[in-house]
């Protein structure tokens, strides 16, 4: 009898296996989340894109009743967009330009989402084929993602602490290479909210948010994406000017064939709302739309729209993926 208890203690002391395992974890998971009326999330959300790795500060504000502010902020040019869920809908706000864009969505529900506790754990507890491992004291999941407009992401691995508290989440795509990694610095349950906190009024009216007056006039450089399907190529360029700077269209000819629109951005005078069928979509740098046919985002000082017929959602990802920040030859 003495040797099993001894047995017994060594487990627990080197695995924690006296406390949970894999199916009280998930059931524990769904109670602190269920049970709370929301939360605070701090950390920080890093994506890597050809090389380029791109740095967010993530702030998450939640609430029971289908309330939701994700500000979002890009650590090297502190350019920040804020997406916003409540009763009247899905924004997608860049306060630096005075807009936002309104969606008729599902979002948050329509797919996996790294930085909501609530999608996490239901990614968790829907895949039945999910891998449950115990390291260092710390819970580890991997588990299946659910991303309809990038189906180059196929998995992730989720860390929780002895507390269940996430600490770490790590998607990766179809070549094992992690994309997305979201660090979770502070986490806090059942905070209090103003009554505003989630109000579109609110958060353009804030003093903490900064309308970038100043619009360039000029594209200072035009910029060509580093991929193109086999066959396809650039077979005409526009510039044209417009009322406060200008454009340049690109039509790409072949069996995939696209238009490429890039021009200065524009700044409203006052908040702009632009209506929009489309799903917020990250890519790179930037939040921006997507459709069944269409890619547009905001970059800098340059807006950009990718449109074509012919191309599914994942082959304009991967074009737009190649338009970075640098000139390239055509």
């Amino acid at each position: 009898m003495k040797k099993i208890i001894i047995v017994l203690v060594f487990c627990f002391l080197l695995t924690g296996c006296a406390k949970y395992n894999q199916k009280s974890i998930v059931k524990e998971l769904d109670k602190k989340i269920n049970k709370s009326s929301g939360y605070k999330v701090r950390g920080n959300l890093s994506v890597n894109n050809n090389d380029e790795i791109y740095n967010y500060d993530v702030s998450v504000d939640y609430k029971k009743d289908n309330l939701y502010k994700v500000t979002l902020t890009n650590t090297a040019n502190e350019h920040t967009q804020i997406i916003l869920k409540n009763k009247d809908g899905v924004y997608v706000l860049t306060p630096a330009l005075n807009k936002s864009f309104r969606f008729q969505s599902e979002w948050p529900y329509n797919n996996s989402q790294i930085y909501l506790l609530e999608a996490i754990v239901r990614d968790i507890r829907e895949d039945e084929n999910r891998k449950f491992k115990i390291i260092d004291n710390k819970y580890v999941f991997n588990t299946k993602v659910n991303y309809p407009n990038n189906s180059s992401l196929v998995k992730q691995k989720i860390i929780f602490n002895k507390n269940l508290d996430v600490e770490k989440v790590v998607v990766y795509d179809k070549d094992n290479i992690d994309n997305m990694t979201m660090i979770f610095d502070d986490i806090k349950y059942n905070p209090k909210f103003s009554k505003d906190n989630f109000s579109l009024d609110s958060i353009v009216s804030s003093d903490d948010v900064d309308v970038d007056t100043k619009e360039s006039s000029v594209l200072e450089d035009v910029i060509y994406p580093l991929f193109l399907p086999n066959g396809t190529k650039l077979i005409d360029e526009e510039k044209v000017t417009k009322p406060n700077g200008e454009r340049v269209i690109m039509t790409y000819d072949g069996e995939k064939s696209f238009l490429l629109v890039e021009e200065t951005a524009d700044v409203f005078n006052e908040f702009t709302i632009i209506p929009s069928s489309g799903e917020p979509f990250r890519l790179m740098d930037t939040l921006g739309v997507i459709t069944d046919n269409s890619l547009s985002w905001t970059s800098g000082d340059t807006d950009f729209y990718l449109v074509s017929d012919m191309m599914s959602q994942d082959e304009m990802i991967e074009i737009a993926q190649s338009i970075g920040g640098v000139p390239s030859l055509k």
